[in-house]
């Protein structure tokens, strides 16, 4: 999460790209990458790691509408079509990653840290 952070603000047209054009696009990607910085910190550390996997789960499932709008494109942003879907597939899987970190009992939460 603190690496795509950093992605947004040092290479924002790999971003802007996927951001729809009714959408404006830098504050959108500005917005995204401190949303995905505080999440990053939430993560590591333990104290807020729950709140940092439900947290992670949300952004997820906010970005749904940003991959279904790609895939529907003539010519998808990550690539082909068989990209964008496998991109939208793994979606649900970061959804449920985000979800498992935050029902973690604190317990493995801090085993894992």
């Amino acid at each position: 999460m603190i690496a795509g952070a950093f992605g947004h603000v040092f290479s924002p047209e790999t971003y802007v790209a996927m951001i729809p054009a009714f959408i404006p696009s830098a504050p959108a990607n500005i917005l995204a990458a401190i949303i995905e910085f505080i999440i990053g910190l939430a993560l590591l550390h333990l104290t807020y790691s729950k709140y940092g996997g439900l947290g992670f789960a949300a952004l997820m499932i906010a970005f749904i509408p940003i991959h279904v709008f790609d895939l529907f494109r003539d010519h998808p942003v990550v690539g082909s079509k068989a990209i964008a879907i496998g991109r939208l597939a793994i979606q649900f899987v970061l959804i449920y990653t985000g979800w498992w970190i935050y029902k973690l009992p604190q317990a493995k939460q801090e085993m894992m840290q």
